[in-house]
């Protein structure tokens, strides 16, 4: 997956040959608590009834003292229009606020990642920054669009919606 050039696209890294993945693997097995800044939890996301590797998701403690958290996520392109992405983001979203008692929790993309944006804002985020070519990515600017959302407003929402079947 990380070796599709559609996959690291809008991400920092470029597409990954077999041994740059593999470190990269290992630093993701490593992030199992939010305990210090810059410090995360990386989950795989797996098709349930295949065991197939759809994507990966996380959350980063960006600040222990303001109880900030971002989410993350990469996706296997196949996997596009499913809802997998949008439910693994939704389950870290609530681990960040129910379990980990954080206040906010922000999402980072690159501008032009319209597909990413959408799925901040179903998980009920909203777009707070839009900053004009103000990284440089893989030899070009970039503009880098902040979404957030915090905790009142997760537990607002939680409120409204339906509980999901047991399954």
């Amino acid at each position: 997956m990380q070796s599709l050039p559609e996959v690291a696209r809008y991400l920092y890294w470029s597409p990954r040959t077999l041994d740059e993945v593999r470190p990269a693997l290992y630093r993701k097995t490593q992030e199992t608590f939010l305990e210090g800044e810059g410090q995360g939890l990386s989950l795989a996301v797996v098709l349930r009834e295949t065991g197939a590797l759809l994507g990966d998701v996380s959350m980063t403690l960006r600040s222990r003292e303001h109880r900030t958290g971002e989410v993350g996520y990469v996706f296997h392109p196949d996997c596009g229009g499913k809802g997998y992405a949008t439910e693994a983001a939704e389950v870290m979203l609530r681990l960040g606020f129910e379990e980990a008692g954080l206040h906010r929790i922000i999402g980072r993309l690159d501008g032009r990642n319209t597909k990413s944006a959408r799925l901040l804002e179903r998980l009920g985020m909203r777009r707070e920054a839009h900053f004009v070519q103000n990284e440089f990515v893989k030899g070009e600017w970039a503009d880098e669009v902040v979404y957030a959302i915090l905790d009142h407003e997760w537990k607002a929402r939680q409120a409204e919606s339906p509980t999901p079947a047991a399954g």
